[in-house]
């Protein structure tokens, strides 16, 4: 574990430095943002439990560098190799452009990660968090374990956000059973609220491949059908 501590250390070095840029240094960059869909070169971005890291490599390859992105998984290094078939391939083109990867991050519990918790992101973004196929998806049993990751997942993201314009991105499949999560509603309650809800469609991020994530089909891609991106900002109230 030390070991594991000190290379990401080492590898997020200069990405700590990135707040001691000069003005005129920031306005070649603001010069040169690039976009992906609501995305952009200039947001310090997380991502959260991206399976094969090929949301993150999207991004990426959209900016022309992944030196502003920390992209993670709950999943150890030796079983994304085991379970995704480009995996590691994805991980070494983002590492070598520039992006801290972490593995073991469990969204639950984020926050007190020694890494995670000294940084704060414009934007985090978890794609269809799922806690795996115990039961069948309509069964309570089983929106009761998704609803309890999602409350988790915000309230840690939340302690994440940096408090000006930060936002909270959460794709999530439509219609029955998946509106029983109620996103909205676990949101207020830990003080995040509803600022956009916007369609996800997946050929708006090139190269990106959603993934079962879990059992002996790990690599095989769900049908996504109606989904959307729903955007949380922090809850401020007036002085």
């Amino acid at each position: 574990m030390e070991l594991i501590k000190n290379k990401v250390e080492e590898e997020v070095d200069d990405y700590d430095h990135e707040d001691d840029d000069t003005d005129e240094e920031e306005d070649v960059i603001i010069a040169q943002v690039k976009w992906r869909k609501h995305y952009s070169s200039v947001q310090k971005i997380l991502l959260v439990g991206d399976g094969d890291f090929s949301f993150s490599l999207s991004l990426a390859r959209a900016f022309g560098s992944a030196r502003n992105m920390v992209a993670t998984s709950l999943d150890s290094l030796e079983k994304i190799k085991k379970n995704y078939s480009d995996g590691i391939r994805n991980i070494m083109e983002l590492e070598e452009r520039g992006c801290v990867v972490l593995h073991g991050v469990d969204g639950k519990h984020m926050s007190d990660h020694f890494f995670l918790k000294t940084q704060r992101f414009d934007r985090i973004i978890y794609n269809f968090p799922h806690v795996g196929f115990h039961f069948p998806e309509e069964n309570c049993c089983q929106i009761q374990m998704n609803k309890t990751l999602v409350k988790e997942f915000m309230k840690n993201a939340k302690a994440l956000l940096r408090k000006e314009n930060g936002e909270i991105h959460i794709s999530h499949k439509e219609g029955d059973p998946y509106e029983k999560w109620n996103l909205v509603k676990k949101a207020e309650k830990i003080g995040l609220h509803l600022h956009d809800t916007v369609p996800f469609y997946k050929n708006d991020y090139p190269g990106y491949q959603n993934k079962r994530a879990h059992g002996s089909s790990a690599d095989a891609p769900f049908q996504l059908g109606q989904a959307n991106t729903y955007k949380f900002r922090l809850i401020t109230h007036p002085l």
